[in-house]
C-alpha cells in the first residue's frame, strides 16, 4: 500500500548533477568535466554521495560565465526535464538528505552488495535520481519503503545522516595531494668501513643512523690477499 503511495505523490528533488549530467549540459566529453574538476574550473562538490561528487545546478551554472562554455536553452531544458519533480536549490543549506548505496546499506544494516541485489531484483524503492550511473534516493523515500517492506532501520545511523555526518568520504577520482618533504630529515650520512678493534665507534654509528630513520646495511670487506 505505501508503495502505491509512493508512485502517485510526486517527490520533490532539487536539481543536482554528475560529471556525465554536467558533461551533457555543456556539450563535452565527461573526461572534460572531470578536468575541469581536476584543473579548479569546477570548484568542489557540493555534495558527496557514497563516495560520487555532485554539484548544484546553480553552481554548475557559473561555468558558463567562467570562460566559453555556455549550457544552451536547450540542454538546460532536456536536463530539467529529465529529473521528474525537479526545483533549484540554491545553497547546500537547502538541501534535502540524499542517500546512495553505501548510505542505504548502513540505514539497514546490511553490505553493498545486499542493497545492489534488492535493487536490481526491485525489492527496495525505486532511485529518485540516476545521477552519472549511479543510483541516489531521498531518505525519505528509504524509511518510507523499510516501513512497507518491515524492514528494521537503525536509527542512529539515520540520525547521523540528517545532522550531516556521512563519515570519511573522499570523492572519487580525486588525486591525493603529494605529501610535504619532511623538513627535519636529515641528509644521509656518508657510508663508513670499521675495522675489529673500532667497534665502540661502529656502534655509535649505527645508534645515530637509526635515531634518524635511516636504515644500515653492513657488508663484511674482504681484506686482500
Amino acid at each position: 500500500m505505501i508503495e502505491k503511495v509512493l508512485c502517485m505523490v510526486a517527490v520533490s528533488k532539487p536539481y543536482l548533477l554528475g560529471h556525465a549530467e554536467i558533461a551533457a549540459l555543456y556539450g563535452v566529453e565527461r573526461q572534460t568535466s572531470q578536468k575541469w574538476r581536476a584543473d579548479g574550473t569546477l570548484g568542489e562538490p557540493d555534495l558527496v554521495v557514497s563516495g560520487n561528487p555532485y554539484w548544484l545546478l546553480a553552481t554548475v551554472l557559473q561555468l558558463s560565465r567562467a570562460g566559453a562554455r555556455e549550457a544552451t536553452e536547450q540542454r538546460l531544458a532536456e536536463y530539467e526535464d529529465s529529473i521528474t519533480g525537479g526545483y533549484h536549490a540554491d545553497l547546500v543549506e537547502q538541501l534535502p538528505v540524499i542517500v546512495g548505496i553505501m548510505e542505504v546499506a548502513t540505514i539497514l544494516g546490511r553490505d553493498k552488495q545486499a542493497i545492489s541485489r534488492w535493487r536490481h531484483r526491485k525489492q527496495i524503492a525505486a532511485p529518485d535520481y540516476e545521477l552519472s550511473g549511479s543510483p541516489l534516493w531521498l531518505i525519505d523515500t528509504i524509511l518510507a519503503d523499510a516501513t512497507g517492506r518491515g524492514r528494521a532501520v537503525l536509527q542512529v545511523e539515520v540520525e547521523r545522516l540528517r545532522t550531516g555526518e556521512r563519515g570519511s568520504q573522499k570523492p572519487r577520482g580525486r588525486r591525493s595531494a603529494p605529501s610535504a618533504p619532511n623538513s627535519r630529515q636529515t641528509s644521509l650520512p656518508a657510508a663508513r668501513t670499521f675495522t675489529s678493534d673500532q667497534g665502540g665507534e661502529a656502534a655509535t654509528f649505527l645508534a645515530a643512523a637509526l635515531a634518524q630513520g635511516h636504515s644500515v646495511v653492513i657488508r663484511p670487506k674482504r681484506q686482500k690477499p
